[in-house]
């Protein structure tokens, strides 16, 4: 009873979907990599799919790895699970990394574009190690799966 009571809890606090540094750029940057939509187009993507879903979400963005970590930190309290995109700080931030595994959350990683397909330097993630799991490749569409997938873990 008390662990169905937890699941019940957690589920009533928020998913924090969190995009790092050039997110903001969306639908400018490089639109043949990661398409044409912006930023706020993926956050009102993602407020109608968790709506459909029954869940709550908390959106942001940062350019700044501190303001990242701050943000992950705060949702060990906040938030019932997180979906990452953390840009170019995923092959660069043992700190994230260091946060995410503070924070003690179910953890999504996403991707626009299929970073195995770019440049090696991209191949490695400094935040799948800490991830229940990763999708990448299918541009905004991977915001949408990561919330279906977090909303059933949580269910359970």
């Amino acid at each position: 009873m008390a662990a169905q009571a937890a699941r019940q809890h957690a589920a009533a606090k928020p998913i924090l979907v969190l995009n790092g540094p050039n997110l903001n750029m969306l639908g400018k940057r490089q639109p043949e990599i990661y398409g044409r939509e912006t930023l706020a187009d993926v956050e009102e993507a993602c407020r109608k799919e968790a709506e459909r879903l029954g869940i709550n979400v908390e959106f942001a963005q940062s350019n700044h790895e501190g303001a990242l970590v701050d943000r992950i930190q705060a949702a060990r309290e906040n938030n019932a699970g997180i979906v990452i995109n953390a840009g170019a700080y995923t092959h660069t931030s043992v700190a994230l990394l260091d946060a995410l595994n503070a924070a003690e959350l179910p953890v999504i990683e996403v991707h626009l574009s299929n970073i195995y397909k770019r440049e090696s330097f991209r191949h490695h993630s400094y935040i799948s190690p800490v991830a229940v799991g990763v999708i990448a490749g299918l541009g905004s569409h991977g915001y949408l799966l990561a919330l279906q997938a977090l909303a059933r873990l949580l269910a359970r």
